[in-house]
């Protein structure tokens, strides 16, 4: 399916085949949003998710739903408080001491046992390294469908989730439908839903769900624990100003003015992704729909034409400023400011620009 609205008889056709919902499904309702928490850490993308969530339930005239799932503790406690305030109406909780650290085999099977006990009929997960491993296993356990890695959730007029997603290498976007099964799943990468604002003092029902699993039932073993302390890699997905390189630069050696401007700026830097498939870059630095999700307060592309690769990674931003020697470039369709002219001699006067604007002993310093 296209990223078009549906016609009316395909709508209805879909509204038909949901009255066909076989009988053991029918009893589902509510949209559930699995908090992913590691170290005792929420990773924000929980949070962003049930903002989506809320949007969900309250089209669907549901409840929203956070779940919880760790060893038992303050931990498991607060992030269902975090839950609440972020826009959920109960939290269901699950303590359990072989939850300590992140195992498939235990997350699966006490998610899988929640959700045939309480019955969802939307499930989200994050699309991080732990969501995407545990969507799986759990969409393959139940029998349902999963649309990954989706730009765009929606309750369409049939009440179906419409999960929309990248197709064919990115060029075409795709709506899916899990009509004939529950729950419906999707994973949405970090950073492509926007956060929601936080409600303090906001509570909800708590409910406890107890699994019958201990350490001698899981076959994987935890030994030791090495936190990654790489200060080196990116941090594109929450930083508040990217400054991106593409094609048009022509060189590696020219990417540096890419380095240069970030530098002044106090920003990230990026590519896209011919850049990081010709080797001038590492992986960690792509952005766009194989790479990394971004929402900063400004983005600035250099050289980069904007395929919808790379728009799918970048239109949350807040500011989009192109660069680009051709008027045409598709990311000019996109972006809130477009510069015609030649990345590898503007560069430098910008950066030089904004070295005197921010210079300590300047008094015109940019606001904010």
């Amino acid at each position: 399916m296209s990223d078009q609205k549906p016609a009316p008889q395909a709508a209805s056709s879909r509204a038909s085949m949901k009255k066909e919902l076989p009988e053991k499904y029918r009893d589902h309702k509510h949209v559930w949003v699995f908090m992913e928490m590691e170290r005792g850490i929420v990773h924000p993308v929980s949070f962003e998710l049930l903002g989506e969530g809320r949007k969900l339930a309250d089209k669907l005239g549901v409840e929203l739903a956070g779940v919880v799932m760790g060893p038992p503790g303050e931990d498991v406690k607060h992030a269902a408080q975090e839950a609440f305030a972020y826009g959920a109406d109960l939290c269901y909780i699950v303590e359990n001491p072989v939850l300590a650290d992140y195992r498939n085999e235990p997350y699966s099977k006490g998610l899988t046992q929640l959700v045939n006990t309480h019955k969802p009929e939307i499930l989200l997960l994050g699309a991080t390294t732990l969501g995407r491993d545990l969507a799986g296993s759990v969409a393959t356990t139940l029998l349902t469908g999963l649309t990954a890695d989706c730009t765009e959730l929606n309750v369409d007029d049939d009440k179906s989730l419409a999960a929309t997603r990248p197709t064919f290498g990115g060029s075409l976007l795709c709506t899916i439908y899990t009509l004939n099964y529950r729950p419906q799943m999707a994973t949405v990468r970090p950073r492509v839903m926007a956060m929601p604002e936080r409600q303090e003092g906001r509570a909800g029902r708590v409910v406890s769900f107890q699994i019958d699993l201990t350490e001698s039932d899981i076959i994987t073993k935890i030994l030791s624990f090495v936190p990654d302390r790489d200060s080196s890699k990116s941090n594109l997905a929450f930083a508040d100003i990217v400054v991106a390189g593409g094609m048009g630069l022509q060189s590696p050696e020219n990417y540096q003015l890419v380095k240069n401007l970030a530098s002044v700026l106090g920003a990230e830097f990026g590519a896209s992704r011919p850049l990081i498939q010709k080797g001038w870059i590492t992986s960690d630095r792509q952005i766009g729909q194989t790479g990394k999700t971004i929402r900063p307060k400004l983005y600035i592309a250099a050289g980069i034409s904007g395929a919808i690769q790379h728009r799918v990674g970048v239109e949350g931003a807040d500011l989009i400023v192109a660069i680009n020697t051709d008027k045409n470039a598709p990311i000019m369709d996109f972006a809130h400011l477009g510069i015609v002219t030649d990345a590898i001699r503007f560069l430098p006067a910008l950066t030089e620009a904004f070295r005197k604007r921010l210079s300590p002993h300047s008094n015109d310093r940019l606001a904010g």
